[in-house]
This record gives structure tokens, sequence and C-alpha cells, in this order.
């Protein structure tokens, strides 16, 4: 089993901007927690504990138009390439999202990092695949881009594998503690793709993301949420994999799986308050890799998302690299013996209660994606 890691650095260049939140006289703008530090931590963790070596690096190339158009409007893709001629700036109205002059390029050296993944699993030269790029994707809708997001990476990598490389039914898990809106959006009325985001209830975007929201027309039941309360361990998680996360892919039977997958659940990330651990993420990761190996030979493609504290991501970033890769380094995380009580925590009677409702929503609609042909 090879790993691929679709690696880039001028994706580490990307501007998010110097301003984050609200403008006020009366506090010091604060930059986005969306930049660098991070996902340059990941890479060099990787480096250092010996892992980069071991796994097949894959310079991505850049997605095209034609690519971006696979699912954003054609307005939005110049709306976004003309800011980035002009010097940058503002693509959302509340500055939550930000390019740099050329930025244009960078986003679609990123999106096409997801697009490499994709191809290169599909057509056997990699078991796996994991694209470490910025800018982010997973909140960008068709016409907007939101929440650090510029264009969604993953969701133009699921279209195009159906597109260009013939791939049937795609699921797309999202695990970033924040909900998977975009994904959910481009693909509401579409039975050939699976939806499937667990998040944090009531975080980012507000308002979205509740059990009731499962597809329309031909798509209703292909989109699943399962929101779950702030304060989750892995026991939640656990839960929601084995009573709805793998019972929803045992039915839909994909062809290949993409995960947008954020590290933002992590128990110190400022963004969200969630309490997995280094450890959880290990187990989450593992019961995915188990699903593809059953259903779509392991095809199974990370599209890096969310993650914002600079010291424990890397250590989580770690063990999704070794699960993927059945490679084992000799790093230690240095957080874990003090947190791994607290993260692997059975889940409690109110987190069981919100899995519970999310299960009950699925099965209302799961058995139109046991109907559905195949391709």
């Amino acid at each position: 089993m090879r790993t691929g890691l679709i690696w880039h650095e001028k994706t580490m260049w990307h501007d998010a901007g110097n301003h984050f939140g609200p403008r006020s006289h009366w506090i010091e703008p604060a930059s986005p927690p969306e930049n660098v530090e991070t996902k340059r931590r990941i890479k060099n963790l990787l480096d250092v504990s010996g892992l980069t070596r071991q796994l097949d690096v894959i310079e991505p190339r850049a997605a095209s138009k034609d690519d971006l158009l696979l699912v954003h409007t054609q307005p939005y893709v110049e709306r976004i390439e003309q800011i980035s001629k002009a010097g940058g700036g503002n693509i959302a109205l509340k500055a939550t999202t930000h390019i740099g002059e050329g930025g244009f390029d960078i986003a679609c050296l990123s999106a096409g990092a997801a697009i490499t993944a994709v191809e290169n699993v599909v057509r056997g030269k990699i078991s796996n695949a994991y694209a470490l790029s910025r800018p982010p994707g997973h909140h960008a809708r068709s016409d907007e881009g939101m929440g650090f997001c510029v264009f969604n990476n993953a969701a133009i990598a699921t279209r195009y594998s159906q597109k260009a490389l013939g791939v049937g039914r795609v699921a797309i898990v999202d695990i970033d503690a924040h909900h998977g809106n975009g994904a959910q959006e481009i693909f509401w009325k579409d039975p050939h793709v699976l939806c499937i985001s667990i998040h944090q209830d009531h975080g980012f975007p507000l308002s979205v993301g509740p059990v009731e929201e499962q597809g329309e027309a031909a798509g209703l039941g292909y989109t699943i949420n399962i929101p779950l309360p702030p304060g989750s361990s892995e026991g939640a998680y656990l839960a929601a994999f084995d009573r709805i996360v793998g019972p929803a892919l045992d039915s839909f039977q994909p062809d290949l799986i993409i995960v947008p997958c954020g590290l933002d659940a992590g128990f110190m990330d400022p963004t969200a308050r969630m309490m997995l651990s280094s450890e959880s993420f290990r187990k989450i990761i593992g019961k995915l890799i188990d699903i593809a190996r059953s259903h779509c030979a392991g095809r199974i493609v990370f599209v890096h998302e969310g993650g914002y504290h600079i010291q424990t991501v890397p250590f989580h970033a770690l063990a999704v690299m070794e699960t993927l890769s059945s490679i084992r380094t000799e790093v230690d995380d240095p957080f874990l013996a003090a947190v791994n009580a607290a993260c692997s925590a059975p889940a409690t009677s109110l987190q069981l209660d919100f899995v519970a409702k999310a299960e009950a929503a699925m099965q209302a609609h799961q058995p139109l994606a046991m109907a559905l042909p195949n391709g």
C-alpha cells in the first residue's frame, strides 16, 4: 500500500489577509486563524519524523477554469480572478475570506491538489492520498467564498472524478468541526453524491447543518447531517460512525470516498469546542479506511481543511498520515498523556441523544440509497 502526499510549497503562500472579525476603534486588529503556520508545521513534522520519505510525494497541477466551473459559476470565478489581478482583497462580505495579489493562481493550485489526489488514487498509482494545501475549500458555495474558503476543493475533485475519470458514486464524509455547507449546497439534488457532515452543533456557519437538512428531489436522503454538542469526545464520534456513517456508506456503496479533513475538532482548537486527541483521529481515520476497503477497493482521498492550534494540529495530522500509510513513526504526542482520559471518554447521554436524532433522520430516507443503480 502506497500513500500519496500531494504537496506544493506555493500553496503555503496563500495570503489570508491581516484582519479577522468586525473592525473596531477599540481593539487591535487580529490576524485570521487560517494562516500558514499550522500547515507548514504539519509538513515539518512529517519531514522530521521520517514519514515524508516513506510516502509518494506528488506535485499537483493547477485546476483549470473548466475544472472550477464543474461546481462554481462563471461570474464567481471571474470575480476571484479580477480581485487577484487587482492586488487582492476580501472576497466575502463579512471579511472572513481574503486573497492576495496572485491569489487566484494559488487557489487554483489548491483545488488542483485535490484533483491530483483523486486522479492518482482512481488510476491506481497510489492506494490513498492526502492533499495538504491552502486555501481550504469546504465552506465555498458555487457563487460565494466564505469561512477562509475560496474554491470548494473537495467538491471540484468529486465532480472531476465523475466527469473525467468515470467514477459513479462518490461519498463526501466531512469531519471538520464546522459544517460542510458548500458540498451540501452544490450536491443538494444529486443522488450520485452522498454528503455526510459530522460537526459541532450551531457552529459555523450558523443555522445550517441540522438533521432536517437531507437534500431535495432526487437527492432527498443523500445529505446526512450529524451535529454533535460542544464538548463531544471520541465516544460520540465513534457512536456516530458506527450507527450512521458506516450504515449509510454500506447502503450507498461508494466508488470513491473523499474526506474534507478538518482537524479543528481537536481539543485545543480556537475555533471550535470539541474534544478529540491525536488518538481519536487515529481511530476515526481507521474506521474510514476500513469502510473504503469494504466498498471501493480502499480508494479514499483526504483534502485538508481547518485546524488552527499551531502546537497540537501537527500531531493530529501525523496520526492521520500514519493511519493512512500504516507506518508508525517514533514520534510521541506530548499532549496525549494530559488529555487522553477526557478525549477518550464514552459518549454522554446528551451526545447519544444527538446521535440518535441524526440516526432517525437518516433512516427515514436511507432506502432511497439502497435503490440507486450503479453508475
